[in-house]
């Protein structure tokens, strides 16, 4: 034991040091702190180091695999149909999933949906859908693959055999100040779609106040980092990079956004969010070498349809009313004007005051809590004229929502320019 330590402590100082590490030790490394035999702290030690050093292209390539390896990976060769997955970096009001697993399956593709929970002002597909009554998150490998082959969509948590190393490590950054790396982020999220066995995979790398990414230039290269890490691994991978300055839709929160994604999938969903959820099927579509027509799945019912025998499949009554919370609060327009900023850091984390978030894993979510945009930007708006609807199940949490908004709403004498969604797209 005291020479696995010793071994730990060398590789904290030469990755301190700027020295790359070689595959075999990151083989070993990760291994060892899976097992036990490298302890938190050194681990916490090596991630700050890596925070302020990075990782080159080939220690990268390797801390990727052997966090792939370090689990089992998922058979999918019996779908049936071509496979692809997307993933988004989390975002305000991003309920994509919800529609884009179905609408891409009615077109004939299958989509392996692996989905996480919620952290802070941003959302988790998981703790949306868990406002649905009896449907279950947790799916054991056979029933997901069985379900993925009649339905050609499942959406699911990823199970404890998919790069469990990665588990440990997410929670040890989570707390240590350790999630702002580039390398560390793009290995954490591709070696679990990796280990899926998706055969293709679309990023959508939000961009934004309300993203993780804020500025462009580095959201540019987290999406190249993690299509790279792709191609490498064989998987077929691009990336659009999507506007997160706004909420994207009008709601915010759990059974909210659920709402909001069936009336998408009914066709009568907000511009943004439609725009968004067609340029991501479209992609997914084309790397998969799909020949389908996602508006025409939306327009005709299709892709509904297959929404409701997804949450069937998995326990849940899409019939079943939805949670709603006991107390109401509108915040009104400040004054007359154009709605020139709706800031989606600002009601993301008022959102998230009102409960709908977390800011631990292990903290419980109010699928009722959230907020209704009833305004959006590019809108006229009078004094007073309710702007925002915040839902709670306790009426103490309206005070830090509000104090939350802060500066979110600027209403003023211009109105903002118009701009695309869907900024670029890289890879293939």
């Amino acid at each position: 034991m005291a020479d696995q330590a010793h071994a730990a402590v060398n590789l904290i100082r030469a990755k301190r040091d700027g020295l790359a590490l070689t595959s075999d030790q990151i083989r070993w490394l990760l291994g060892a702190y899976l097992s036990g035999e490298v302890a938190d702290e050194q681990m916490s030690a090596l991630l700050m180091a890596i925070c302020f050093r990075g990782l080159d292209d080939a220690e990268l390539r390797a801390w990727t695999t052997a966090m792939v390896e370090s689990g089992e990976r998922l058979d999918l060769s019996g779908v049936g149909r071509p496979t692809v997955d997307k993933h988004s970096t989390g975002g305000v009001g991003d309920k994509v999933s919800l529609i884009l697993a179905p609408l891409v399956a009615a077109c004939g593709a299958a989509v392996p949906q692996l989905s996480g929970r919620g952290l802070g002002h941003t959302g988790g597909t998981l703790d949306k859908l868990e406002a649905i009554p009896g449907w279950r998150a947790s799916l054991p490998p056979a029933e997901m693959i069985a379900i993925l082959r009649r339905l050609g969509c499942v959406i699911c948590a990823a199970g404890p055999g998919l790069a469990p190393v990665d588990r440990q490590l997410y929670a040890l950054r989570d707390v240590t100040g350790t999630v702002e790396s580039v390398p560390l982020i793009a290995s954490s999220i591709m070696s679990k779609k990796i280990a899926e066995g998706t055969g293709a995979l679309v990023l959508d790398v939000k961009v934004g106040s309300g993203a993780f990414m804020r500025e462009l230039a580095g959201a540019r290269l987290l999406a190249q980092t993690m299509v790279t890490l792709g191609e490498e691994e064989g998987v077929r991978t691009s990336a659009l990079l999507t506007r997160m300055d706004t909420p994207l839709g009008r709601a915010v929160g759990n059974a909210v956004e659920v709402e909001e994604a069936v009336a998408t999938l009914a066709g009568h969903g907000p511009p943004d969010l439609a725009e968004v959820v067609l340029a991501l099927a479209a992609e997914m579509l084309r790397l998969s070498g799909v020949d389908g027509d996602p508006a025409a799945a939306l327009a005709d019912g299709s892709a509904l349809a297959r929404y409701r025998d997804m949450i069937a499949a998995q326990g849940g009554d899409p019939d079943a009313p939805l949670p709603v919370a006991r107390h109401t609060r509108v915040v009104p327009a400040p004054g007359t004007g154009w709605l020139a900023r709706l800031d989606a850091h600002g009601v993301g984390h008022a959102a998230w005051r009102l409960g709908a978030g977390r800011a631990r894993k292990e903290h419980p979510v109010s699928p009722a809590a959230g907020v209704l945009c009833l305004a959006k930007e590019g809108d006229w708006v009078e004094e007073e004229q309710p702007l925002l609807e915040l839902r709670a199940d306790d009426e103490s949490r309206f005070a830090a929502a509000l104090a939350a908004l802060g500066d979110a709403i600027e209403v003023g004498p211009e109105r903002p320019s118009q701009t695309d969604p869907v900024i670029d797209r890289i890879g293939m």
